[in-house]
């Protein structure tokens, strides 16, 4: 079931470019998908999988920075496939978005190689956060499907020397790697710090298939100015301000 027209925002990203309808309750994007999408090399002509995709922020935030692209989006919640759909049409992108679970994945999706697949799962393990009453929001920040099949599917489906991007809490770093073990190479990490000094909440994993270079773990991107926040209005640091409101690339240290 789709949702209705008054339970929707059409909320502006990157400074006004990209415009998204989204659930006033339930799962919206924040600057995570944003960030995600920011990390990634891609250039005109490349093919792009994103496995859940929720309503397109992240695959759309991407389109706008990097025109030509052909993007898949799979998402297993129908209500927030048609959302995507329509975000993809009124922003002009070639976003095809396919209703299923990931471990499920029609035999086209199976039979084709993508130059990179981005991903931002849900942050929680089963049980290891107070629940929402929000379906969406629940199934979009509760794990159902283990990180680690995220991660298989993601390497079976580059191409040869293709990319993996996944934002994912720092605690989960661990599985992260563990999973990416005999998968994927080249591996990096980079930390996102919300201020100076303060350790970092998220990490930005990109992993290369047949890669072969040395583990690197980037010093931390630091999202906020000052070590505390002090006034109201944002306080982003003129990189991620470039990020967040031009659709600039976020560049790795």
């Amino acid at each position: 079931m789709s949702f209705a027209q008054d339970d929707l925002t059409h909320d502006a990203f990157l400074g006004g470019k990209l415009r998204l309808w989204q659930p006033r309750a339930g799962y919206r994007a924040g600057v995570d998908p944003v960030l995600l999408a920011a990390c990634v090399p891609a250039v005109p002509g490349q093919t792009v999988l994103e496995l859940g995709c929720g309503a397109g922020a992240a695959a759309l935030c991407l389109a706008a920075r990097v025109p030509g692209l052909a993007l898949t989006g799979i998402e297993m919640q129908p209500e927030y496939s048609d959302l995507a759909r329509q975000n993809a049409v009124e922003n002009g992108a070639a976003l095809e978005v396919i209703t299923t679970d990931l471990t499920a994945l029609p035999m086209g999706v199976r039979q084709t190689s993508y130059d990179h697949v981005i991903a931002n799962p849900p942050y929680y393990r089963e049980g290891a956060h107070t629940l929402a009453l929000n379906v969406g929001r629940r199934m979009a920040l509760g794990e159902q499907t283990p990180l680690g099949d995220w991660v298989e599917v993601a390497a079976k489906r580059l191409a040869p020397k293709g990319y993996l991007h996944l934002i994912q809490r720092v605690d989960r770093l661990p599985e992260l790697l563990v999973a990416c073990s005999g998968r994927l190479g080249s591996l990096e990490v980079l930390p996102l710090a919300a201020r100076p000094g303060r350790s970092p909440d998220l990490v930005v994993l990109r992993a290369r298939k047949n890669g072969r270079a040395a583990f690197i773990l980037h010093a931390p991107v630091i999202l906020h100015k000052g070590a505390e926040h002090m006034a109201d209005g944002d306080s982003y640091t003129v990189e991620i301000v470039q990020i967040l409101r031009e659709g600039a690339a976020l560049n790795w240290p």
